[in-house]
């Protein structure tokens, strides 16, 4: 009689049946931690402020050495965080308008518009600002002189203006 028919033999013991199976939950597991790690890094990274966008007419007048400046369109800018460098005839001015201010060195009364220290520190387009260099600051302002203003804020320029001096 013959017993062997119904009798199943056992598994191949060399572990083939088990490696697909501990293939995949390995696989998972370093996608778990890849994705746990992204995670930390993209939350620690932190979003800094878009810079102000704006647009801004320049004019210089050489027979009564104002500057004047126009918002003209864009976001407000808040002249306290504003830095100015005024440049005649590529030669930065000795010195800078300290926005916002009244009877700082090297400029003539108080400015107008939001750069008085005196007015709303919000400057906003339709508004006008304008400032009169001393004639202790040099280089003096004439008539036929190219004018540079770079204006930024919180240290990243907003606008770089260029004209000549009526």
């Amino acid at each position: 009689m013959r017993t062997d028919c119904c009798h199943a033999e056992a598994p191949d013991s060399d572990g083939r049946a088990i490696s697909p199976v501990l293939g995949v939950v390995l696989l998972l597991a370093i996608t778990v931690c890849l994705a746990g790690v992204l995670a930390v890094a993209l939350t620690s990274v932190s979003v800094g402020t878009a810079p102000a966008t704006a647009t801004f007419d320049l004019e210089a007048d050489g027979e009564t050495d104002e500057i004047r400046l126009e918002h003209v369109s864009g976001d407000e800018i808040d002249v306290r965080d504003l830095s100015i460098v005024v440049a005649v005839d590529g030669t930065d001015l000795t010195h800078q308008p300290p926005v916002p201010f009244v009877g700082a060195d090297g400029f003539d009364g108080a400015p107008s518009g939001a750069f008085n220290e005196e007015a709303d520190p919000v400057w906003r387009s339709g508004e006008r600002v304008a400032f009169v260099l001393a004639s202790t600051n040099d280089p003096v302002l004439e008539s036929g002189d190219r004018v540079r203003v770079s204006l930024a804020v919180d240290g990243q320029q907003v606008a770089r203006l260029e004209t000549t001096a009526v």
